[in-house]
């Protein structure tokens, strides 16, 4: 059976207008076949969480008006109340680790919101999508934290709660519509079999949280940062003058991009998705490859840490 790869519904529901949202889907569960892998689209249809959508569910989800987005701490009054709901990184991560399913691609994760102060503040607004990663052991693909956030304090969110952030073919961590950030990455990879041996190593040692497997949006589709820049400004003073706030805000800002990009990060965004799911499928089946049985990295001789010899 080949290995499987976790897809997210929340791009069908609310990441992409009709009917692209539907084309989308299909054809990123098409490029994990065409990798070897086997996809696996997650959602909720009336109360049920389902880990592997058909086709004809995608595109209920894709049309249906009252489709919750739902993180993790949505998902029992979802079941309680029958809802359909879209799941984003989070929920996603926690359904595929509970049905054994270690690889899930995504386009981008979502992080620290521009302006947010401490907790208590009132201005403190973070992704459960961090807090996840910091507890769930899934490989995440992406591109990167989504462009509308504070990249630099989503980078140091990460570090501080542990995950390990790779760059896949890059030193620096990308930032969804851009190649680059300026933001370094923890360790680069050019291979699926290199992440791989990084994903063995952290469960060797037991250690909580994700491996975040961050690949740049290819360079035909790439809208660069600074070039971009202002289009965001916009659109935050835009969603602050309407008082958006908490999962509120994402969807909008993303929609209105859209619209002052005449629909060039549109573009970019299914042209980052296809390419992550590539990524994902090779890297799970890396993982699903045998390698030779080796120490475990906490049985070593006195004084010995890794293991020598």
């Amino acid at each position: 059976m080949p290995p499987r790869v976790a897809l997210e519904s929340t791009v069908i529901a609310h990441g992409l207008p009709y009917p692209e949202n539907v084309e989308t889907a299909l054809r990123l569960e098409a490029v994990v076949r065409s990798g070897g892998a086997e996809p696996c689209t997650i959602g909720v249809l009336t109360g049920a969480v389902v880990a592997g959508l058909t086709e004809a569910q995608i595109r209920h989800l894709a049309t249906a008006p009252d489709v919750r987005k739902l993180s993790c701490r949505d998902l029992p009054v979802a079941l309680a109340r029958g809802w359909d709901g879209a799941t984003t990184v989070s929920a996603t991560m926690w359904v595929a680790h509970r049905h054994g399913i270690g690889v899930f691609a995504t386009g981008g994760i979502g992080g620290v919101h521009r302006g947010s102060g401490p907790p208590g503040s009132g201005s403190f607004d973070v992704s459960a999508d961090l807090e996840e990663l910091a507890r769930t052991p899934v490989t995440v693909v992406c591109a990167g934290p989504k462009a509308i956030l504070d990249l630099l304090a989503t980078r140091e969110y990460l570090e501080t709660k542990g995950v390990t952030v790779v760059g896949f073919g890059t030193d620096e961590m990308p930032a969804f519509y851009s190649r680059t950030s300026g933001l370094p990455v923890d360790v680069r990879c050019d291979a699926a079999a290199e992440v791989a041996a990084v994903v063995r190593a952290r469960r060797a040692l037991g250690l909580p949280g994700a491996v975040l497997v961050t690949v740049p949006v290819p360079e035909a589709a790439e809208i660069p940062a600074d070039e971009l820049a202002p289009a965001i400004e916009q659109v935050h003073e835009e969603a602050r003058r309407r008082g958006l706030h908490s999962g509120a805000v994402t969807p909008f800002l993303l929609a209105r991009l859209g619209e002052l990009t005449g629909g060039r990060t549109l573009h970019t965004n299914r042209a980052l998705l296809e390419e992550n799911a590539r990524v994902a499928a090779a890297v799970a089946l890396a993982l699903a490859a045998e390698v030779p049985l080796s120490p475990s990295p906490l049985s070593t001789r006195p004084g010995s840490f890794p293991p020598t010899g």
